[in-house]
């Protein structure tokens, strides 16, 4: 379903995307915070992405890349990777597109300097078998980046759907909901790696207009199950 539907191109992910950047409370900007952690890694070295998407990272950090980098952009998803070819156009770096799965990674072992994986762990069927791939692949000393969640995370947003959703926790994936959190993040990564850190990206939104928490709703995966009437009366709640 996630291939076929829910990410077989970038829309509902940008959706989501658009929500965080336009209402965000916090003026940082999430990518460029993500790759403040990045300056520690060497000026010369392989880098993988696992789960790309349209390739924001690097797209909002094309002044930052390293020339001395090779980096791998993968996802499962190949619309994901077309997009991220066009969005990185005339960006700085040398970049390789890869279609391919987390639990699969098609790469010698310990070929990467860095790993990343943002926001895509909890999509993994098999995370066990992803964090040993990601092992398998990262050189000696490599580091992996892993950013996700909080079990709070748009919590009014979810209640205020359940008020015209029996079971709102099926419209956005149960399975994502219980899965790899900030809460449990830490541990769980623990059982693969060493030494494991966890940083903060603390926000809130603040939403002021109705079609982009709308948009957010309806690229949900399960929302292609709203008749319009439900739609209607949420529109009209919202407003």
């Amino acid at each position: 379903y996630l291939l076929t539907n829910q990410y077989k191109n970038a829309a509902n992910l940008n959706a989501r995307i658009q929500l965080h950047e336009r209402f965000s409370v916090n003026k940082y900007d999430w990518q460029r915070w993500v790759f403040d952690h990045f300056t520690i890694l060497p000026r010369r070295g392989r880098i993988l992405e696992i789960g790309c998407g349209p390739g924001e990272l690097w797209r909002k950090n094309g002044d930052r890349i390293p020339e001395g980098w090779d980096i791998v952009l993968s996802d499962f998803s190949p619309g994901m990777l077309q997009e991220a070819r066009q969005h990185l156009q005339g960006i700085q770096g040398r970049f390789t597109f890869q279609q391919a799965h987390a639990q699969a990674i098609p790469f010698a072992n310990e070929h990467f300097d860095a790993v990343i994986a943002n926001h895509m762990l909890y999509h993994v069927p098999d995370r066990a078998k992803a964090l040993a791939e990601i092992r398998r692949v990262l050189r000696s000393g490599g580091r992996f980046y892993a950013a996700t969640n909080g079990q709070k995370h748009l919590l009014e947003l979810h209640e205020l759907i359940s008020t015209f959703v029996t079971d709102s926790a099926k419209l956005w994936g149960a399975s994502i909901q219980i899965s790899f959190r900030l809460e449990s993040g830490k541990e769980e990564l623990s059982q693969s790696f060493a030494q494991v850190t966890l940083d903060r990206y603390e926000d809130a939104l603040v939403v002021t207009e109705v079609e982009p928490l709308l948009a957010y709703i309806l690229s949900a995966p399960l929302a292609i199950a709203l008749d319009s009437s439900t739609i209607k009366q949420l529109t009209e709640h919202i407003q």
